[in-house]
């Protein structure tokens, strides 16, 4: 890509050292491509133009004074607004936190800001994150960059509209079903889910305690693999106030643990039925990593059915009543999507103490016949979703109704459960022209690998390719 709004952020580093173009050139070009593309797509909640232009200069004079520079330097990003920035809103697609502003800055906003990275604004999401549409009473609905009659999924999809229109560079989102890799999928962009604690949730709206904080974590999105793993290596690690947070150093991946390396392709009936594109992607792509030098073979692993089952009991009725007795009194202020997924919920069985715990042990139960099963096969490749993007408002929680992400992400859903890491990455476009997406997993706390892998198949895929709009 010629346009400073589509270079990764390696060769923009490389272009700021060789004087080629500054930061200031290109947080500005970024800042006007947000905004003409806002009446679109409405891929922002707010902007912050005149901070990101004052340190876009403080940026350009340590490149030119040759100064010690950090690992995002210059560099312009994006944040999903659910997560803590101070003096900006921090809504969750909410009208009630319409009026919160933080005082202080999230644990992954003050990395990125550390290694010289420049937000330049905040994306929308759904209410409370509960939808895989970005669409609220609040802020409105996010569209597709690839066709503006669809979503660009949820609950990351204003960040991943953001980063497919070159609009930023790459920035962070947060997942409990799929909320990144879905997203990224719909948007034919990368987005990674680690394993919980690797990236610390502090600062994260709704807080990573309780029910929630086994299922959903931060993580980086961008347009390449190498563009998440530049963001991955700067947020990740540990941090007191996260009650999940592993502090495991960065790894090497070499040359001989990816040799030979076995890949699992994961075969499981009731994980649903891909679009037969899906399916030709995902013939393509172990055909590349076969002539990559990796051992294919497929992988009939049941137990990740039962894990997406068990999966809606935490995002169901578990989380769903912790958010009834946080509205009670307000719904009328409630958009439509979680007004729906609050009824879907209350159709379902209340959870008790008996079964919180009975399915505690069933999740540590599935999570180690999973580890058991990818002993030697530490990496998989399966689907990110059944289908493409759907259409604004289609998508739903009702159980056989057409879209019900229930049944068209289980793909994704299962990892949350369990606890796994898994990379979206794109890979082939529907008859409609929508971007189709695979998705790698790994094993917990084995993101390097995961990541030296999906840069292994993405090279091998060829570039990336922008949207139309």
């Amino acid at each position: 890509m010629s346009k400073p709004t589509y270079f990764t952020i390696s060769e923009t580093l490389e272009k700021f050292r060789r004087k080629e173009i500054s930061p200031v050139e290109v947080v500005t070009a970024h800042l006007n491509r947000a905004m003409e593309l806002q009446p679109k797509l409405n891929a922002f909640v707010h902007f912050d133009a005149e901070s990101a232009l004052a340190r876009a200069r403080k940026a350009e004079e340590r490149f030119q004074k040759n100064e010690s520079i950090g690992a995002l330097e210059g560099i312009p990003l994006t944040m999903k607004s659910n997560m803590d920035v101070a003096g900006w809103p921090c809504t969750g697609g909410s009208l009630l936190r319409k009026d919160n502003v933080p005082v202080a800055d999230a644990v992954c906003v003050m990395r990125m800001e550390a290694a010289g990275g420049i937000l330049i604004g905040n994306t929308n999401t759904p209410e409370f994150m509960m939808s895989y549409e970005s669409d609220n009473r609040l802020t409105g609905k996010t569209s597709n960059p690839w066709n503006l009659e669809y979503s660009a999924g949820g609950s990351s999809g204003g960040e991943a509209a953001a980063i497919a229109s070159g609009s930023s560079m790459g920035g962070v989102g947060s997942d409990g079903g799929g909320s990144i890799r879905t997203p990224a999928h719909f948007s034919g962009i990368c987005g990674f889910k680690p394993t919980p604690g690797r990236v610390a949730s502090t600062g994260h709206f709704p807080p990573s305690t309780g029910a929630f904080a086994w299922l959903g974590v931060i993580g980086p999105m961008a347009r390449t693999v190498a563009d998440v793993r530049a963001l991955f290596s700067v947020v990740q690690g540990g941090d007191d106030w996260d009650p999940l947070s592993a502090p495991i150093g960065l790894r090497e991946i070499s040359e001989q643990t990816l040799k030979g390396l076995r890949v699992g392709v994961l075969e499981v009936s009731e994980l649903g039925r891909p679009t037969p594109e899906t399916l030709s992607a995902m013939r393509r792509a172990v055909q590349l990593l076969a002539d990559a030098g990796f051992r294919l073979e497929p992988m009939a692993l049941q137990a990740t059915a039962q894990a997406a089952d068990l999966w809606w009991f935490y995002f169901g009725p578990v989380i769903g009543n912790l958010i009834r007795e946080t509205v009670k009194g307000k719904e009328s202020e409630l958009s439509p999507a979680l007004t729906e997924y609050l009824a879907v919920v209350a159709g379902e069985e209340n959870p008790t103490f008996e079964s919180f715990i009975k399915h505690g042990q069933e999740r540590d139960a599935l999570r180690s016949q999973i580890l058991r099963k990818m002993h030697d096969t530490p990496i998989l490749i399966s689907p990110v979703s059944t289908e493409p993007a759907f259409k604004h408002g289609e998508g739903n929680f009702r159980a056989g109704q057409p879209h019900n992400c229930r049944e068209t992400m289980r793909f994704c859903q299962w990892l949350n459960l369990a606890g796994f890491p898994g990379i979206s990455l794109p890979f082939g476009h529907s008859p409609e022209g929508l971007p189709i997406n695979l998705q790698l997993i790994g094993r917990p706390y084995e993101e390097e690998l995961l990541l030296a892998v999906a840069e292994r198949l993405e090279q091998a895929r060829g570039p990336w390719q922008a949207p139309p709009i």
